[in-house]
């Protein structure tokens, strides 16, 4: 009796294939919509006013870049190289491990944020990274500033407890903002230390010429957002061995929008973490700009001219991309949080996410992108899912 043969195995086809060309312009819904219109609906409408603002500045900072010389060809020939790379799928190759870097730590300076009460350090390192692809090794390492990467650590005076890192989103860097605004303290006092990480092109990695925080991540086109994203990945991971290395029983990790995308990519690489809280998410970048105005206008002139559509960048920025990858991490230990409001990270977006890793846990709120109505709510569900997840942190909610 001959053998008997398995029928082969259907891969389905990358998200960047099978996600719908329109699905930037699709329509939003969640089940708060119904419960709270007036915070919902409200909200949204101050989310598309003020992402019309950012919209400029990517926009500005985009289009010099892309229209003179040949910016266009370039492009193109990276996307293509990017491309490759995500359909291997191959996280090892694509995210390379960062060798052993040392760490230092600063007193923080007399000018900078620094929490009251809290002792707290500045945490400085030369990145290890380096271009992913050597096309751009030279130019994306001129930017010297950017070379040198920074984070806030808030200790406990009796030795590590477990930590939370929290990483900002485009712009908005700065560590006094975010501390207040997730209300860090409060997870400081229930036991957890602290670790504000500051992203590529940001802060004090920021150029003196660049005219706001984060600038460098689009002034070199879409191939350079790309290694801006490599780059942040691979300095996580060093904060991440260094923080074990101190003796953290526990790492997790969390960030809004650029910093929930981060967070993302982490639960990709990283299964030491205990836990990845993603908020109001970055999921597919293209897609989310197209939504925006003037950003969805450039692409389409960028098409128009070159032949360079958008589901080519599509698929050239998929390189680092949540959903060209399954989890390292078990996704029991992701719970994704969005706003029912926001149009920055449209929930269509958000629930993108949670459809690739559907056992991952997902929470709404009635607001937008930086108006958190109910996040009292949300915070208290954050507390419980790390408890759950870092023994011994048992303290009440």
């Amino acid at each position: 009796m001959p053998p008997s043969v398995l029928p082969p195995v259907k891969k389905s086809p990358p998200w960047w294939r099978s996600l719908p060309e329109d699905f930037y312009c699709q329509s939003d819904g969640t089940e708060l919509d119904s419960e709270y219109p007036i915070q919902v609906y409200g909200t949204a409408i101050m989310d598309r006013m003020m992402r019309t603002g950012l919209g400029l500045m990517i926009s500005s900072t985009l289009v010099p870049q892309l229209f003179k010389g040949d910016g266009m060809a370039r492009e193109r020939s990276q996307m293509d190289f990017y491309a490759g790379l995500a359909a291997s799928q191959d996280v090892d190759t694509v995210f390379i491990p960062p060798p052993k870097v040392e760490v230092e730590t600063h007193k923080i300076g007399r000018f900078n944020y620094k929490p009251k009460g809290i002792p707290a350090v500045e945490l400085r390192f030369t990145s290890p990274f380096t271009p992913l692809n050597p096309e751009l090794t030279d130019s994306y390492l001129s930017y010297e500033r950017n070379r040198t990467a920074n984070a806030q650590y808030w200790t406990h005076p009796d030795g590590p407890r477990p930590t939370l890192i929290f990483v900002h989103g485009v712009v908005e860097s700065w560590y006094g903002f975010n501390s207040l605004f997730f209300s860090l303290r409060w997870f400081y006092d229930n036991g957890y230390d602290i670790l504000l990480m500051t992203q590529p092109f940001h802060g004090a990695r920021a150029e003196p010429c660049h005219p706001f925080s984060g600038y460098g991540l689009f002034a070199g086109g879409f191939s350079q957002l790309n290694e801006g994203m490599l780059q942040a990945v691979c300095d996580t991971r060093v904060i991440i061995d260094y923080l074990f290395e101190r003796g953290a029983p526990h790492v997790g990790i969390s960030g809004l929008s650029l910093g929930g995308y981060l967070s993302s990519i982490m639960a990709v690489v990283e299964p030491r973490l205990a836990f990845c809280i993603p908020n109001s998410p970055l999921v597919a970048p293209v897609d989310t700009l197209r939504s925006w105005q003037p950003t969805g206008r450039l692409m389409d002139l960028i098409g128009q001219r070159t032949g360079l559509t958008p589901m080519d960048l599509r698929r050239g920025l998929a390189i680092h991309s949540p959903l060209s990858y399954q989890p390292k991490l078990d996704p029991e230990r992701v719970m994704i949080i969005g706003g029912a409001g926001d149009r920055f990270t449209p929930p269509r977006f958000v629930r993108l996410l949670h459809a690739h890793w559907p056992e991952s846990h997902l929470h709404w709120f009635p607001g937008n992108h930086v108006v958190h109505l109910g996040q009292r709510e949300y915070l208290k569900l954050m507390r419980r899912f790390m408890d759950r997840h870092c023994q011994g942190v048992t303290s009440e909610v």
